[in-house]
């Protein structure tokens, strides 16, 4: 089972998007008195109503429960789904308002963890998550901390509408997937020195980044999907969108997923062009990147992104573009 746990993100910038006859629903701040909200279900309210409200407000969710569903179609006795598991600092006593909230929305999530102010990582290992959402940077380093695959959710103002049958996931690779083993020598020594760097290590595998764990767990779930002969018809399909130049620096990459058994279905090696255009071609439910400048570029063009505050990066000015490295 792939466990997702997610925080409750700003319910002053997030809220739940109009019903389907024009009036307000309630915001997660008037239904359960939260400090916080949560994945990307939520967002600033859009004069959108009905089947599109729905499509742009909870596509990851639809998306997922897709993917769930086929399984239980393919595998009617495994248990192997995905799993979204609310934590929230919040005491018990919000629970009612929060379910009811749920239910209303027709969100698919069944397990919930309101800690009552407590740190909720130890929770996060009983449950076994696989990857951890929040709006609060702290928790999501103190995740990372414990070696949970964690990231920092950005929301754009305006998304980009997302397919509900097909759960698309991009991952930038340096710091995310990777180790920061070549963007530490970027930052010390300069492109020319990476370039070189890589061509001598060409055959040398990078060291695992915090999220590698997430995209096996994904690759594992596709499996099951291959088995069946339904790789071309396959509901999820993963993305690696990285700065690398293809020709200098691209092969290391490709042959250390390879090395690892993993496969990503396209990779896009752009040489330090911007990724915010091509992102919003593929259309990702959500976006994975350790540095800031790119995270905003994706959300600029309607992507929920996400920050894993991981790496070298971070020791460096948030909005400066480290490039090709990545």
């Amino acid at each position: 089972m792939v466990k997702m746990s997610v925080d409750p993100v700003k319910v002053k910038e997030l809220q739940i998007c109009t019903s389907s006859n024009g009036e307000k629903r309630e915001s997660w701040e008037e239904t359960g008195k939260l400090q916080e909200d949560r994945l990307g279900i939520t967002a600033k309210p859009k004069e959108v109503t009905g089947r599109r409200a729905r499509k742009v407000e909870g596509g990851v969710f639809f998306a997922l429960e897709a993917v769930n569903a086929r399984l239980r179609e393919l595998y009617p006795q495994s248990e192997e789904l995905f799993d979204i598991v609310l934590v929230t600092y919040n005491h018990a006593h919000v629970g009612i308002r929060l379910i009811n909230t749920i239910n209303h929305h027709n969100l698919f999530i069944e397990r919930f963890c309101m800690t009552g102010g407590s740190s909720p990582i130890g929770y996060l290992k009983a449950w076994q998550t696989n990857l951890y959402l929040s709006a609060d940077a702290e928790k999501v380093r103190e995740a990372l901390a414990e070696g949970i695959a964690a990231a920092t959710m950005f929301m754009p103002e305006k998304r980009t509408e997302v397919s509900e049958s097909q759960l698309r996931v991009a991952f930038d690779g340096d710091a995310v997937l990777f180790s920061d083993e070549s963007e530490r020598i970027f930052k010390a020594h300069g492109l020319d020195k990476f370039f070189e760097h890589e061509r001598e290590n060409e055959d040398t595998l990078l060291d695992h980044g915090p999220l590698k764990g997430f995209l096996e767990a994904l690759g594992k779930l596709q499996k099951k999907f291959y088995a069946k002969g339904q790789r071309l018809n396959c509901p999820i399909r993963t993305f690696l969108v990285t700065a690398r130049s293809a020709a200098s620096s691209g092969i290391r990459a490709l042959k250390t997923l390879r090395a690892w058994g993993l496969e990503i279905d396209e990779a896009l090696f752009l040489a330090g062009a911007p990724k915010g255009p091509m992102l919003e071609k593929i259309r990702p439910h959500i976006y994975f990147d350790d540095q800031m400048f790119h995270v905003e570029g994706a959300a600029e063009m309607g992507t929920v992104a996400a920050h894993v505050p991981y790496g070298i990066a971070q020791k460096h000015n948030v909005r400066q573009n480290s490039g090709v490295g990545k």
